[in-house]
């Protein structure tokens, strides 16, 4: 079974749900409703204005600094270097 980690490797970056907010092709679309309230969540923790007007990218990115700021999302899973 020597193709069977081939197979899995090509299909890996295709099921990435890792992908760059930048790269989102919805990216500029509003944040969605799970977004906003985890976002609300952390602009609380953080003592920062929750911005309302963000898009879904830039809702990633800002949970992904609030995240890292309040200590939240660590050791979930998100070990990947930005």
């Amino acid at each position: 079974m020597t193709g069977t980690k081939q197979e899995a490797a090509t299909r890996a970056p295709n099921e990435n749900p890792e992908k760059d907010p930048e790269e989102w092709v919805t990216g500029d679309e509003p944040m969605t409703g799970p977004q906003r309230s985890y976002l609300k969540t952390l602009c609380h923790e953080a003592g920062m204005e929750f911005d309302e007007t963000l898009t879904k990218a830039d809702a990633s990115k800002r949970i992904d600094e609030l995240q890292a700021k309040t200590g939240r999302g660590a050791g979930q899973g998100k070990d990947h270097a930005h």
